[in-house]
């Protein structure tokens, strides 16, 4: 009894963990993405942002080197040096025929007082090659979100397309069932159940179809995210039944003449060309002279360098010499005799002894480097041209863009609306087939011709309402305005 009690509980455990384990797995497969989680995650996953995001730190310290470029140099120099043979000791400026060795300790500093502006010039070309990298970020992450917003579109697109065809085929299926038991009972022909059949399995292929597509386009999607796990992804689905039929009514130039104030690619057109300005004044920089102000301080020591420290008296030496101190007598000449005693002169007090200092100009002024310095100007001035031309080729691409967005939202608006007609039309039709076809007065083959054609305008609606709901928010990009459906 206490086994199979215990057994119980376990299994009882066991059932409520994989319960539990179950409604976790559960909630997260319907784990459903709206448009702003799908633009942001594709903001943060996206290699190419961040590249981007790379190159614009890159450009930071382009900015920051440049500044700290007007600031003057300090360096420090060392030596240990052992010189053999004769040399001349650079500290006591005599010769010296043995081994020396030589410590050399130095500080000096250069300060540009005026190089031709190009420190200036560099500092604005820098900034403006900062903002370039951020606006080329941008309009990087405007074409992601365009992206990620027509695939979501897509993805609702054939949603749509998959629940229709699933019930165009349950209606299907329920008028098989009817029309087997007519012909059974021989009310109805043998042909009119293969019809049936036949639209039976058209409709399965159609929902095929809809289904891999659906499939693919969420696969798109999750490729645009850089996710790697696509089965479980869902999409919310907003409400867009209401469309705004306001298309007509959006002027393209006061549009085309507000998107060059905030669209990033115009931005950073403008700053490629300011860039390009302050290029071209930095090569002219290298007409000019350039004058340095300069300073140093340094000593040194040198094992050559000694002092005395005391003398020896050895006494009196004859030097060889005579002195006659009277007629036929003469004495030796005595000299006195001493040792120097030298000792080598300490670090510190060499230190202090040969401590030098210095200061002053140095003026570079350029007067034949191959022709180098013009070149560059030359190649300036035409890297200037081709940013001017840059720049309104950007804003003329951006005035087509704008152009045919207009184009193609009103175009898709007058295509709905003609569709719905044609959906309302049909509909009202295909009650009057279907009540003849329930009294036996039109056979299987007109009424699929009529279900068909009220199926493929239904598509069609769909299609120009997607179509026309993204181009609408196109329009909405270019004012400046987020994507979203809310």
């Amino acid at each position: 009894m206490k086994a199979n009690w215990l057994l119980n509980r376990i299994f009882l455990s066991l059932l409520f963990c994989f319960s539990i384990a179950q409604s976790f797995a559960q909630a997260e497969e319907k784990k459903e993405w709206t448009l702003d989680e799908c633009i942001n995650y594709a903001y943060e996953h996206n290699i190419q942002v961040q590249q981007n995001i790379i190159n614009m730190r890159l450009a930071e310290q382009d900015l920051k080197a440049s500044k700290y470029n007007v600031l003057p140099n300090l360096n420090g120099s060392a030596s240990h040096v052992y010189n053999f043979g004769q040399t001349i000791d650079p500290f006591t400026n005599t010769f010296a025929t043995t081994q020396v060795r030589s410590n050399q300790l130095a500080l000096s500093s250069t300060l540009t007082i005026f190089n031709g502006f190009q420190n200036i010039n560099n500092i604005k070309f820098n900034q403006a090659q900062l903002e370039a990298n951020r606006y080329d970020l941008e309009t990087m992450k405007n074409d992601i979100a365009l992206n990620v917003a027509n695939a979501y579109l897509q993805i609702l697109f054939n949603q749509e397309l998959a629940k229709n065809a699933a019930n165009q085929l349950e209606v299907t299926q329920i008028q098989l069932e009817r029309i087997e038991k007519q012909v059974t009972a021989g009310a109805l022909p043998q042909g009119d159940l293969q019809e049936i059949q036949a639209q039976l399995a058209s409709e399965e292929l159609q929902l095929v179809n809809a289904e891999n597509q659906l499939r693919l386009s969420k696969i798109n999607l999750t490729q645009l995210l850089n996710l790697t796990e696509h089965k479980n992804f869902e999409v919310v689905e907003p409400n867009l039944d209401d469309i705004e039929g306001n298309a007509e009514l959006i002027n393209p130039g006061v549009l085309y003449e507000n998107a060059l104030d905030i669209m990033p690619q115009v931005k950073r057109a403008e700053s490629n060309f300011f860039a390009a300005e302050k290029n071209t004044s930095l090569a002219r920089g290298r007409y000019y002279p350039t004058l340095n102000l300069t300073g140093s301080i340094g000593s040194g020591y040198s094992g050559a360098n000694q002092e005395i420290v005391g003398i020896n008296d050895l006494g009196l030496t004859p030097s060889g010499d005579v002195v006659e101190t009277s007629p036929g007598n003469f004495i030796p000449v005595l000299s006195p005799t001493a040792t120097v005693i030298r000792e080598d002169k300490p670090w510190d007090d060499q230190l202090d002894d040969n401590f030098n200092k210095s200061i002053g100009f140095r003026l570079s002024i350029p007067i034949f480097n191959g022709l180098n310095s013009r070149t560059n100007v030359q190649k300036a001035k035409l890297n200037l041209e081709n940013a001017q031309l840059s720049l309104e080729n950007t804003k003329l691409q951006l005035r087509q863009n704008i152009e045919t967005a207009h184009a193609e939202a009103v175009a898709a608006l007058k295509r709905y609306n003609a569709a719905k007609k044609s959906v309302e039309a049909l509909e009202t039709s295909f009650e009057y087939t279907t009540q003849r076809f329930g009294v036996g007065l039109l056979n299987s083959f007109d009424f699929n011709n009529e279900k068909n054609r009220l199926n493929n305008a239904r598509s069609e609606l769909l299609q120009a309402k997607y179509e026309y709901i993204f181009k609408t928010k196109v329009l909405d990009f270019y004012r400046g305005q987020a994507l979203t459906f809310n």
